[in-house]
C-alpha cells in the first residue's frame, strides 16, 4: 500500500490521559492512526506530580495510560502505537518520532498537547527555585522546539505537514489571583508564553512550504492532573467541575481544524475551544442549557 492509500498519521503528545487522550480518540474516530506518546506506558506507573517546590518528593500513580489509550483506539478500527516519551530527557525524541517513522512512514499532524509535570510547574514567584525554572521551560518549550523540528525534517521533505500545538490563557493573560489560591505560577504562565508564539512564526515562515499550524486554548479542563494538583476539597476544583470547559472541547477543535476547509485556510490563528464549541455545537449536549 502506498502512502496516498494509507490513513493519515497523528503524533500526540500527553496521550496517557486528559486533553490528549480525548484527542487522540477523536482523531481515531476521524480515522487517524495515533503515535500515541507520555510517560506513562503502562498503568500504575508512579511519577512526581506535585506542582510545587514544598510537595516535591512523594511519588504517585494517577489514571489512565499509553496502553489504555491504545486499546481504546483498536477497538475503534485505527491503529496505535504507543510509545513512551518524556519531555525532560530530550533524548527520548529522536527515537519516538524514528519509530513512528518505522511503522508508518509518515507523519501528518503533531499534536504537541503534553507539558511539564513536577515540581516548580505552580509555585509563586518567591518560591520557584530557578533550577525548577529551568525544568518547566525543558518540559514546555524546549522539548517542544526540539520534537517539532525533528518532524518538520520529516513533514517539509513531504511538501505538507499540520502542527497544533495546545496552548493556555496563562500564556496571554495575568492570573486572577495568587498560585494556589486559583492562579497561576509564573514558570507554567512564562513557558507557556514562550511556547504560544511558535504556530504564529511557524505559519508565516512554512505556510508557502505546505506547513499548517494552530493553536487550541482549551479553557479550563478539570483533567486527572488537575484533580491531583488540586486535590478533591479544592473550590477551585469544584468551580472547574461545575463550569469548566468538557475535555471534548479542544478534542472537537482539533479535528474540525484538520478536517474542514475552512480550518485548513485558518491555519496561524489560536482558537479558544469553549466558545469555538460553544458557537458550532460541536460537542453534543453541551453546554447545557441554563
Amino acid at each position: 500500500m502506498n502512502q496516498s492509500e494509507q490513513a493519515p498519521v497523528a503524533f500526540v503528545t500527553g496521550a496517557s490521559r486528559g486533553i490528549g487522550k480525548a484527542g487522540a480518540l477523536a482523531l481515531a474516530e476521524a480515522g487517524y492512526d495515533v503515535v500515541l506518546a507520555a510517560r506513562t506506558l503502562t498503568s500504575g506507573e508512579r511519577y512526581d506530580y506535585a506542582a510545587t517546590e514544598a510537595e516535591s518528593g512523594t511519588v504517585r500513580s494517577m489514571p489512565g495510560s499509553l496502553e489504555e489509550t491504545a486499546e481504546m483506539i483498536r477497538a475503534r478500527g485505527q491503529s496505535a502505537l504507543p510509545i513512551r516519551l518524556d519531555l525532560t530527557d530530550r533524548a527520548t525524541l529522536e527515537p519516538a518520532v524514528a519509530s513512528a517513522l518505522d511503522q508508518w512512514g509518515r507523519i501528518d499532524v503533531l499534536y504537541n498537547n503534553g507539558i511539564y509535570q513536577g515540581p516548580g510547574l505552580m509555585d509563586s514567584f518567591l518560591d520557584l527555585p530557578a533550577q525548577r525554572l529551568e525544568d518547566v521551560f525543558e518540559g514546555n518549550l524546549f522539548a517542544q522546539f526540539h520534537l517539532t523540528r525533528i518532524v518538520l525534517d520529516h513533514m517539509l521533505e513531504r511538501g505538507s505537514g499540520t502542527i497544533v500545538n495546545m496552548t493556555s490563557q496563562a500564556a496571554v493573560s495575568d492570573p486572577p489571583a495568587p498560585t494556589g489560591a486559583g492562579g497561576w505560577g509564573f514558570a507554567y504562565a512564562a513557558s507557556k508564553g514562550a511556547f504560544h508564539r511558535m504556530a504564529g512564526i511557524l505559519h508565516v515562515e512554512l505556510s508557502a512550504r505546505g506547513i499548517r499550524a494552530y493553536n487550541i486554548d482549551p479553557g479550563h479542563v478539570a483533567t486527572e492532573a488537575l484533580k491531583e494538583i488540586l486535590g478533591p476539597d479544592s473550590p477551585v476544583l469544584q468551580r472547574q467541575l461545575e463550569q469548566g470547559t468538557p475535555v471534548e472541547a479542544p478534542a472537537a477543535t482539533l479535528v474540525w481544524i484538520l478536517t474542514t476547509e475552512e480550518g485548513k485556510r485558518r491555519s496561524g490563528e489560536t482558537f479558544y475551544a469553549p466558545d469555538f464549541c460553544a458557537e458550532r455545537g460541536l460537542v453534543p449536549g453541551w453546554p447545557r442549557e441554563q
